[in-house]
């Protein structure tokens, strides 16, 4: 199903659980800072959690105007089959992201001409 994300595996208890903050929500929009550059934010292995973009998000800073930044999460789970012992094969996960209703039209159809002589002119 299009748009459906699969929560994490692992419990709320889970010592990396406070760390994996931008887990808890599939889309998460921020102002840019240059400084933030992480979801987990810097150095997740050595915070005792918080970071990340839980914290951006809480400084509530206005998205009016800014230049924003799109965190999109996903993480797919491997079921595990017996033809994947010993090694398992590639399996591959990814997203698109496709304008639907945010162009009038086809924003290629407003280039200039090309110069004379161009690769599409005699």
């Amino acid at each position: 199903m299009p748009g459906a994300t699969v929560p994490p595996m692992y419990s709320p208890d889970a010592l990396f659980a406070p760390r994996a903050g931008f887990t808890a929500h599939t889309l998460w929009v921020t102002a840019h800072d240059p400084a933030q550059r992480f979801a987990a934010g810097d150095y997740p292995n050595q915070h005792p959690g918080g970071a990340g973009l839980p914290a951006f998000g809480a400084g509530d800073r206005p998205l009016e105007g800014a230049d924003i930044v799109v965190w999109y999460t996903f993480g797919p789970h491997h079921v595990v089959r017996p033809e994947d012992w010993p090694v398992m094969p590639v399996s591959a996960a990814g997203f698109t992201l496709k304008p639907s209703g945010f162009f009038d039209g086809n924003p290629a159809l407003d280039l200039p001409p090309s110069a004379p002589g161009g690769h599409c002119h005699p």
